[in-house]
């Protein structure tokens, strides 16, 4: 599979109350969290755009842009919508994936990616129900969904899986390519460090 025409956004604007501190700069094996994230969707994605809350600087690696929330802690969808937004107009398919997101496995980001060829939007399965992220979805249809759910208050990445009807790959699909889950894991509090 050829990437041209695949961005990546990584959502990195929460406010990590749970954590206690700004965990996306919490450091594991010598890189920070979002590094970690950013190493996996750079190895499927020729453009990557990290979004942030307003005024918050974030250190990326040359050729990754930040950019940021209009307004601080609006949600995930708010975060989709801008780092959406911000892509380049040629962009079709978009991984979408958390800052949280330590050990993501770019082959089942690959997997996501394929499954657009038949659907609008992509989401894994775990053992008891779909997650939200990583997601994969085609830019047109996810930004025009994501904005007019935004617009009508809603902030959460399940209605626009609702929304897009996305495609719910089984565990037995994608864990060939992860043994472990290690996709699914993100970073809410210490202990999932």
């Amino acid at each position: 599979m050829t990437d041209v025409g695949v961005a990546a956004v990584v959502l990195a604007g929460g406010r990590s109350s749970r954590f206690g501190r700004d965990k996306l700069e919490t450091v594991i094996d010598g890189r920070t969290l979002l590094d970690h994230a950013l190493d996996a969707v750079r190895g499927v994605a020729d453009e990557t755009v990290v979004v942030a809350p307003p005024g918050q600087a974030r250190a990326v690696p040359p050729g990754v842009r930040v950019v940021h929330d209009p307004h601080r802690f609006e949600g995930p969808l708010v975060g989709l919508v801008t780092g959406m937004d911000a892509l380049d107009v040629a962009v079709d398919r978009v991984i979408v994936v958390g800052g949280d997101m330590p050990t993501l496995v770019p082959d089942v980001l690959r997997r996501l990616l394929l499954e657009l060829d038949g659907a609008v939007a992509a989401v894994l399965a775990d053992d008891h129900r779909r997650r939200p992220l990583p997601m994969a979805l085609r830019r047109g249809p996810g930004v025009e969904s994501a904005t007019a759910l935004v617009r009508d208050g809603e902030r959460s990445l399940h209605a626009l899986l609702d929304a897009l009807d996305a495609s719910v790959i089984p565990v037995t699909d994608w864990r060939p390519l992860d043994p472990n889950g290690a996709t699914l894991r993100d970073v809410d509090t210490p202990g999932d460090l």
